[in-house]
This record gives structure tokens, C-alpha cells and sequence, in this order.
């Protein structure tokens, strides 16, 4: 069963959307929202598969709601509003179907069949995104009740050690770059590879994306870069001028291979409360390539990163952070500077270069 979040400005709309919708055997409506900030606490909270948005909202609109939730926490959603929103540019700001609110007085037999025609021709697509989407920490129903967020909902944090080993590499290989991101990672990562150009060392990322968005957001990279960008799926050699984006469901980690690295995928639980997870990524570069490497923490909540970066730091790695003034979030650079794992911070728009200067042994 798919869960839904309802977000209207109309109680009696709310009400209506959630029935109908709550007739499907497929999908539940676990909450409703009135307003954009009421919604985003409630995504965090409940993590629904589905949010349905309405265009005319206070506080904020649903059209800069949209564009901030796919830039934000990227995740399927509909709109639900008038006639004249479907000319806008709603499909480009991320959603993935429109249903337009009925007239005053007409009935409602059309508008419930329009809905339920279009939530059930996504169930493909709904399928993907949570295919091994983390599942709540507590059942729905007791997350509703929940008021206090200062415990219980938080998941224990799994440590790298407890599931992925650490051995540096004493000698280096050669040159590979890792980068790791979060919240902001989206818009700041297509900021980085518009100015990359070819044959640089190959890249890794893992950007905490949900599964079912990774994929296009790699196909969006590459249509902005010189650089080959490709979500990874499968064992995979690292060549020269190609960067690899683990997939939303899954760890990836670098393993030396003779003279050249591989990509390969780890499905195991959360690490750092990610999967991916950045410290997975890095110290598996670390394992592979230690002081050969280049490691870039950039935008995102939390510290995820900071472990194997320190580990990087400590085996004489490039490691770089974000600065706090171009960071949408300063979370993960900020808490990489305090652990003294970084070596350079620079702004958003020097990490290109901080990159092809590594590439020409111009830093160290």
C-alpha cells in the first residue's frame, strides 16, 4: 500500500481528496496539511510515498512548494487544483500528474474517477521509488499521535565500523574524486559539473536522493556536463571522464582492481542513518586509494561523512568542504571542518576548479 500526504488549503477539499483516494485498495491517506510548512513537517514525520498539491495556498504557493520539495527531498507528487494551472510550468517543476478540481456544484463522479485513474497508472513509478525505501521508524498511526519529535522517532545510528571495515590503503593509485551530499546536493552538484570538463579522474557520488528519482537525476547531470555521469547499477570499471551517482536504495562503494578501480553496490542497511551513505562511499575510496584520492563534502543535514573523512584526512587525502555562505544546509561540511577532516574550504562555485586543478597535480 502506498501512502499518501493531502496538502489543501480547503478542509472540506482535504476531506474529499482523502475519501476518494482512501477508497483504492493500493493507497492510504496517512495525514492532510493545510499550508507548505504544515506539509513539509509532515513529509519529514511520516515520509509518505505521495503528496497531492494544490496551487492556490497560503503562507506559500504550491508551485514554489513543488520546486523546493523536488530541490529539497525529491519525491513523487500530484497536483490537484483549477483548470488553468495545467498551462503552467507544473510538470517541469517536478510533478509527475494533474488532476484539476471540479466546478462548484458539479458532481463529484468525475473528479473522484480522474484521480483514481491517475494515482493507479502511477503505480509503476510508485513501485520504484519505495522498492526499499526506508520504512518508518514507528508505525504510521503512532507517528500521527506523536507530538514531541525530541524522542522516539529518531533511529539508531548505525556506526561504519559495525558493517564496513576499515583498512586504509598504504599506497596510493591512482587519482579518483568522491563527492558527498544532501539537502541542496541537487541544484549545487548540477552547479559543479556544468563547469567540469572531460578527461578528468573518474568521479563517485552519493548524493541522499530517494530510489526511482537517482536515475534521472544522473541522466540531468549528464545532460549538463561534459563529464559522462551514470547512475550506477551494476559492478562497474571507473574510467577517466565518467562520474558514477549511487542509486537512492543502495551503498556504493570503490574497490581497487589492479591498476584501475571498480563501482560496486552494497545492499545492506543504513549507515550514518543513510543509504546511501557518504562514510560508506568514502571509506571505501579511502580502502582503494587513500592518499591518491580527492574527497569534496558539500551541502546536507547532518554529519554523514564525517567518519571516512576524518580517515581520508588522516591518510593524507585531498579532502575539501563547502563553505558555509553558498551551503543551502551547513551541516555536513560544517561538521567535517569541526572533526579537523578538511584541508580546503571553498565556495560552491570554486569546487570545479578545486577539481581540475586536482586533476593536473596543481593541489595537494
Amino acid at each position: 500500500m502506498y501512502t499518501v500526504l493531502v496538502l489543501d488549503d480547503s478542509i472540506s477539499m482535504r476531506n474529499i481528496i482523502k475519501d476518494i483516494i482512501n477508497q483504492l485498495d493500493e493507497f492510504e491517506v496517512v495525514d492532510t496539511a493545510s499550508d507548505a510548512f504544515d506539509a513539509r513537517e509532515k513529509i519529514k514525520l511520516l515520509e509518505p510515498d505521495l503528496v497531492t498539491v494544490d496551487i492556490n495556498l497560503p503562507k506559500m504557493n504550491g508551485v514554489v512548494f513543488l520546486r523546493n520539495l523536488m530541490r529539497l527531498h525529491p519525491m513523487p507528487a500530484i497536483v490537484i487544483s483549477g483548470e488553468a494551472v495545467r498551462g503552467s510550468d507544473i510538470f517541469e517543476d517536478g510533478a509527475i500528474g494533474f488532476v484539476s478540481k471540479p466546478e462548484i456544484g458539479k458532481s463529484l463522479v468525475e473528479f473522484s474517477s480522474k484521480i483514481n485513474e491517475t494515482l493507479l497508472s502511477l503505480t509503476f513509478l510508485l513501485s520504484k521509488y519505495t522498492l526499499k525505501k526506508p520504512k518508518p521508524i514507528k508505525p504510521i498511526t503512532e507517528q500521527i499521535k506523536k507530538v514531541d519529535l525530541s524522542e522516539g522517532l529518531l533511529e539508531r545510528k548505525v556506526h561504519p565500523d559495525e558493517v564496513y571495515s576499515s583498512n586504509p590503503a598504504l599506497i596510493g593509485g591512482n587519482k579518483i574524486i568522491g563527492i558527498g551530499s544532501s539537502t541542496g546536493g541537487i541544484d549545487s552538484l548540477l552547479t559543479v559539473f556544468k563547469e567540469l570538463p572531460s578527461g578528468l579522474p573518474p568521479i563517485v557520488i552519493t548524493q541522499h536522493i530517494p530510489y526511482g528519482f537517482s536515475s534521472s537525476f544522473a541522466q540531468r547531470l549528464n545532460d549538463n556536463s561534459a563529464v559522462i555521469v551514470t547512475e550506477v547499477e551494476k559492478e562497474t570499471i571507473l574510467e577517466i571522464g565518467h562520474a558514477y551517482l549511487a542509486p537512492g536504495n543502495m551503498h556504493l562503494e570503490v574497490i581497487k582492481n589492479g591498476s584501475h578501480y571498480l563501482g560496486r553496490l552494497l545492499d545492506i542497511g543504513k549507515v550514518s542513518r543513510h543509504k546511501p551513505s557518504v562514510d560508506i562511499m568514502f571509506r571505501s575510496i579511502n580502502n582503494s586509494a587513500g592518499a591518491s584520492a580527492m574527497a569534496i563534502i558539500m551541502t546536507g543535514m547532518g554529519d554523514d561523512g564525517t567518519i571516512a573523512m576524518l580517515e581520508l584526512y588522516k591518510n593524507n587525502a585531498y579532502t575539501v568542504a563547502q563553505n558555509e555562505e553558498s551551503c543551502v544546509v551547513f551541516g555536513m561540511p560544517a561538521q567535517a571542518i569541526k572533526a579537523g577532516a578538511i584541508k580546503e574550504i571553498c565556495h560552491l562555485n570554486e569546487i570545479a576548479r578545486y577539481i581540475i586543478n586536482y586533476s593536473k597535480n596543481m593541489r595537494k
